[in-house]
This record gives C-alpha cells, sequence and structure tokens, in this order.
C-alpha cells in the first residue's frame, strides 16, 4: 500500500514540475515577444464599435413599403435582411453628406 501511495506521490511530483517547467517557458516567450514588440497596439487601448440593432423590423417593414406588408408574413427572414441593408444604405448616405468617414459590415449571429 504504502509502495502505491509512494508511486502516486512521484507522478504527482513529476507532473507538478512539468506544469511549472510549462509556466516558466510562457513567461520567457511574453518577455521575448514584447522585448521585440510583436505585441503591437497594446498601447492604443480598446476599440470602440458602435452596434445598431432594430427592435422590430418586421413592423418597421411593414410601415415604410406595401410589399413588405404582403411579404412579412411569408417571408420574414428575407424581410428582416431588406430592412438591416435599406438601414444601412440610408446611414451611410447620411454619414457621407456630413462628411464622416465610416465603415459598416452586416453581421449574423
Amino acid at each position: 500500500m504504502t509502495v502505491l501511495l509512494l508511486v502516486i506521490a512521484l507522478i504527482l511530483a513529476v507532473f507538478s514540475g512539468f506544469l511549472c517547467w510549462q509556466v516558466m517557458e510562457q513567461r520567457k516567450l511574453i518577455e521575448q515577444m514584447t522585448e521585440t514588440d510583436q505585441l503591437t497596439g497594446l498601447e492604443k487601448g480598446p476599440e470602440l464599435v458602435l452596434t445598431l440593432r432594430v427592435l422590430d423590423p418586421i413592423a418597421l417593414a411593414k410601415r415604410e413599403s406595401r410589399s413588405a406588408r404582403l411579404m412579412a408574413d411569408k417571408l420574414p427572414v428575407m424581410v428582416r435582411k431588406m430592412v438591416y441593408q435599406e438601414l444601412m444604405k440610408e446611414l451611410e448616405a447620411e454619414m457621407a453628406e456630413r462628411e464622416i468617414e465610416v465603415e459598416m459590415h452586416l453581421e449574423y449571429r
């Protein structure tokens, strides 16, 4: 029984040593990367991103378009996509009119 416990303790000690060695290697790697400036962009801080979500795109489409009233019940996914595309066009036009440079993307989540 004591031999079994001794073997388990030895295995745990070896595993702990291996983990300690891995941590030291990670620290060395991080130090090397910071010395050679491979970690760029840390000084800039986080990037701000504006997210816009239409709470009820189907109701908006029905209110703004006669054809959407007919399509909204049969093809709701397509109508939602069309609402967001039209909204993007209008926002881009407004930003261009005000001479504000923007980068707009439509993300599916």
